[in-house]
């Protein structure tokens, strides 16, 4: 990626490999699909041996997102999970974590049935505030894990704060950025350690690849993970790492779009009857919304609402025609998701409940069509919803 950190960011996306190849000045990083790298002698290298240690493709995207991060290394992986599934084995048996208490759900699956199984336990808290934090913490503390905005219910951290906190007491400090993107928060930027993201959202942007970053700041931090990266091996393909760029190059395009898309969704559920409960942080009266517009330059493309009736949900999900009833978040097309059976069904139903991810709850991807057609599709299909529920509670 352009190094010229002068240049705004924009610019240096739009140019994500297009001056790294010297020889013939291709504008696009070419695919190196090898495995193997030739030796030049006995003691020499090219700087690429075997392909899942260092791959050249691979290693343009990686330098671009740590750029784009401001950090120190990058490291791309197979999935968003892969990525946390490296970044959580810095941690051995006996340590303690603190994680946001509104958490994807898949996250929560990987530290309550795999890491526990190897005696990495999680307390959950709502991550903005520090008494809650301080309850929490043993000696045995390592780190704290955060989602900001979390999904789905978008609770905001003051990740300057919980930084703070962190190195007073010795603590990593991890964020899941997936939902902003580097364009618009960078929390190595505000005190963080570590950054990741599930790159097949935002990041790459059209729903057609799989793939997890991770950015560290810090020599010593950085090798570290470089060597888990290494070892565990769940590394991304060189043909992932292309297009995954490919997608990067229109980030600012697609998030300013996404972001524009979802606040007047946002706006217009607000207002409407059979919504009980709008959660996104661009809403002057969403809690957090004074600490997201000082940390970050923008807001996400997805949010959360609940319905006044959970009989709504079914006919809702089924008379949509422009959005589509899918899992997953941050591509160009439209998608909604019922959390509490499809992206966090793996949280016990009591701990969905209290934190609100109940069966009211829809959980909406705003993509980047036009966002008159996108009001006329919801309200239609609310107001479908509104009838079949009305007609089958007179029969």
């Amino acid at each position: 990626m352009a190094k010229n950190k002068k240049w705004h960011l924009d610019s240096r996306l739009a140019q994500i490999g297009s001056i790294e190849e010297p020889v013939t000045g291709a504008v696009t990083y070419p695919i190196y699909q090898a495995t193997a790298f030739r030796h030049p002698r006995l003691g020499q290298s090219t700087g690429f041996d075997y392909s899942r240690t260092k791959s050249p493709t691979r290693t343009v995207l990686e330098e671009a997102a740590a750029a784009l991060e401001s950090g120190d290394a990058g490291f791309a992986c197979s999935s968003g999970m892969a990525a946390l599934q490296t970044v959580f084995s810095l941690f051995s048996q006996g340590d303690h974590l603190i994680v946001s208490l509104d958490l994807y759900g898949g996250t929560y699956r990987l530290l309550e049935r795999i890491l526990s199984r190897f005696g990495i336990t999680s307390s959950y808290v709502d991550t903005n505030d520090l008494d809650a934090l301080e309850s929490v913490r043993k000696p045995n503390t390592k780190a704290v894990f955060i989602e900001t905005p979390t999904n789905p219910l978008m609770m905001v951290t003051d990740l300057e704060a919980v930084g703070l906190w962190a190195k007073r007491h010795g603590l990593l400090t991890v964020v899941d950025n997936t939902l902003l993107t580097p364009y618009f928060q960078r929390p190595l930027e505000l005190g963080a350690d570590i950054v990741v993201h599930s790159a097949t959202k935002y990041l790459g942007g059209h729903n057609d690849v799989l793939a997890g970053l991770i950015v560290t700041k810090g020599e010593e931090l950085s090798q570290e993970v470089a060597f888990l990266h290494n070892s565990i091996g769940a590394v991304l393909s060189p043909s992932d790492s292309y297009q995954l760029m490919r997608g990067m190059k229109t980030l600012a395009l697609r998030m300013e779009r996404h972001e524009s898309n979802a606040l007047a969704m946002a706006e217009f559920l607000l207002k409407h009857p059979q919504i009980a409960e709008v959660f996104h942080p661009g809403l002057p009266d969403h809690p957090g919304h004074d600490i997201q517009k000082r940390q970050s330059s923008g807001n996400t493309g997805i949010f959360s609402f609940k319905v006044t009736d959970a009989r709504y949900v079914e006919p809702v999900l089924r008379n949509l025609e422009l959005i589509a009833f899918a899992e997953s978040l941050g591509g160009v097309e439209s998608l909604m998701t019922y959390p509490a059976v499809q992206t966090h069904a793996d949280i016990p139903a009591e701990i969905r409940d209290a934190v609100g991810v109940d069966d009211r709850l829809l959980r909406f991807s705003v993509g980047i069509e036009h966002p008159a057609d996108l009001i006329e599709d919801l309200g239609r299909a609310l107001e479908a919803a509104r009838r079949e529920v009305e007609e089958g509670g007179a029969k």
